[in-house]
């Protein structure tokens, strides 16, 4: 029987300190952080003292709004270790984004850096809190954000702000029996992580995940990739998204893997980190695996060290799984399927599972989660080989969304199971194959039509790179398709040439009525496809308008 992992994120750390005080814990190839396990412990011990002695106590909110830096490791776990709830926030946030997260969540901190991008996070913060710089550090009084007390800032000295690098000289405030105290209250049942879904309808929530959630679903993760000291996971997801804190953190700490993470994804940066770290593992969507495939340098670089690592965020084209597996030389990929409300993982293939397994399937549920599909409906549970709403339930699953009660309700029902909104299938031997979301599904004339198997097939087009299906409004139908298409560089193609493609080879009814050809698809942070933007743009181009309003009367 597996036997779950009682432990809270920094007893966690505590252990691996303890068992493999050399190992390499975190090696950075863009700035200097390079630290054993032993060392990487210490750094936390400092930051979770600091945040002490700053005001910090259990149950209190932080929030992170940085990219991939070394603090942000030091104080997701400086927080699981006093029990300080850590908010994750999305890098792409702007000011009324942030704004939002940082009320809802009632963050009594926010540490900030200045490595965003095209985005000012100091000056938004000015904006929201103008009097934070008339204010004692610790001490803020906001009109806008009256939970938030504590800004701190990792890279410069801002008027008002707490620099980070301070918070190692007062953790010298804190003993070493308070701290032990503090450590003492939490409890691997606590929330210690918020994440905010991406919002793709209505407000982002706040899902609460507890140590116990995320510790063993990174356990989980990280077993069935084979994981061991040995291996090397080159992190070019953000940290802010559960691919990044669980899949990828998580499940190399409980490892005792090491860690070689990115500030950002960049398809060169990756293969020189794998080729200079010897990485022998990556993590990453589909088009982050597209876009080294494609990249015309790809073959100086070294992948003779790699084995496994993880695809998710959207379905994987087929292709680019054998691609990867053959030309990356990652022969045990996996795929995990779950979300953010499951943290995040239900259902994962294996290193030993075949290679057809792991193309064509996200795998069997872990042990202690249970999933069933149902009629979305009905709710009645379908049979297998019967596509319907893939509900899960177990160990992993949320406490709830941070004051929507209502919004829980509706994900997760009266007999505790989270209704994803995803469309699966179960086989025989209890594989489970995504199809789509219930939302995404195309009705067409009364056909079900699922993208993902029009996308799989598209795919294979010689001259294209990356595609999408979406269903538009149609008024003699009630949807249409329409197929969005990246070509590969240097390619041309027409919009029936595309069509008589699938033609060929698929039912009539599943040849898009629409052909469309873009640079890019609209994304979130986290590499997620925003299909409802794509059907937004078309209804707008296509002058769909009428056919959406009889859609939706």
């Amino acid at each position: 029987m597996y036997e779950l992992i009682n432990l809270t994120m920094g007893q966690l750390l505590e252990e691996k300190a303890r068992l493999y005080p050399n190992q390499q814990a975190v090696k950075y190839i863009e700035t200097d952080y390079d630290r054993t396990y032993f060392e990487f412990n210490r750094d936390v011990d400092f930051i979770a003292k600091g945040l002490l002695a700053s005001g910090f106590k259990k149950g209190d909110h932080l929030a992170m709004w940085a990219t991939n830096y070394p603090e942000w490791m030091q104080v997701l776990f400086a927080c699981g270790k006093i029990g300080v709830i850590f908010v994750t926030v999305n890098t792409n946030y702007r000011i009324y984004e942030a704004e939002y997260l940082l009320r809802q969540s009632d963050s009594k901190g926010v540490i900030i850096c200045d490595g965003l991008k095209d985005i000012d996070s100091a000056e938004i913060i000015y904006q929201l809190c103008p009097e934070l710089k008339n204010n004692k550090i610790g001490n803020l009084c906001s009109e806008k954000l009256p939970c938030l007390k504590t800004v701190i800032s990792i890279d410069k000295d801002y008027s008002g702000m707490l620099k980070y690098d301070s918070l190692f000289n007062l953790a010298e405030k804190i003993s070493d029996e308070e701290y032990q105290i503090a450590k003492d209250l939490c409890d691997k049942d606590d929330v210690i992580n918020m994440q905010y879904t991406s919002g793709t309808t209505g407000f982002p929530k706040g899902v609460m995940l507890t140590h116990f959630n995320i510790v063993n679903n990174g356990k989980m993760i990280g077993d069935y990739m084979n994981f061991s000291n040995k291996d090397r996971l080159c992190i070019c997801v953000p940290f802010f998204h559960c691919f990044g804190l669980v899949l990828a953190i998580m499940a190399s700490v409980t490892h005792a893997s090491t860690m070689v993470p990115l500030y950002f994804y960049s398809p060169t940066k990756v293969m020189e980190a794998i080729t200079q770290e010897k990485c022998t593992a990556v993590h990453g969507v589909p088009t982050m695996f597209i876009a080294m495939l494609e990249h015309p340098e790809f073959k100086k670089y070294d992948f003779s060290n790699m084995r496994t690592g993880i695809m998710a965020g959207s379905p994987c084209p087929v292709k680019v799984m054998k691609d990867v597996i053959e030309k990356m030389n990652m022969s045990e990929i996996t795929i995990v399927y779950g979300q953010t409300e499951a943290s995040p993982g239900c259902t994962q293939t294996s290193v030993h599972d075949s290679v057809e397994r792991r193309v064509h399937t996200v795998g069997k549920c872990y042990p202690h989660v249970e999933a069933k599909i149902v009629d979305p409906d009905t709710g009645e549970q379908l049979p297998n080989g019967k596509p319907g709403e893939f509900c899960a339930k177990g160990y992993n699953i949320m406490k709830g969304y941070y004051k929507m009660p209502e919004a829980t309700a509706l994900a997760i029902d009266k007999e505790g199971w989270l209704h994803t909104g995803d469309i699966a299938v179960r086989d025989d031997e209890g594989y489970y194959k995504i199809t789509g979301r219930i939302k995404d599904m195309i009705i067409r004339g009364g056909e079900n039509i699922y993208p993902k198997e029009i996308e799989d097939f598209i795919y294979t087009h010689p001259k294209v790179k990356d595609v999408q299906v979406i269903g538009v409004p149609s008024k003699k139908f009630g949807e249409e398709i329409m197929a969005c298409v990246i070509l590969k560089s240097g390619e041309t193609a027409t919009e029936d040439e595309i069509k008589e493609f699938v033609k060929k080879s698929m039912s009539r009814y599943k040849v898009p009525s629409y052909i469309k050809f873009v640079d890019s698809f609209p994304m979130t942070a986290s590499g997620k496809i925003q299909k409802f933007k794509m059907r937004e743009c078309a209804v707008e181009e296509l002058k769909l308008q009428e056919a959406a309003r009889i859609e939706t009367a």
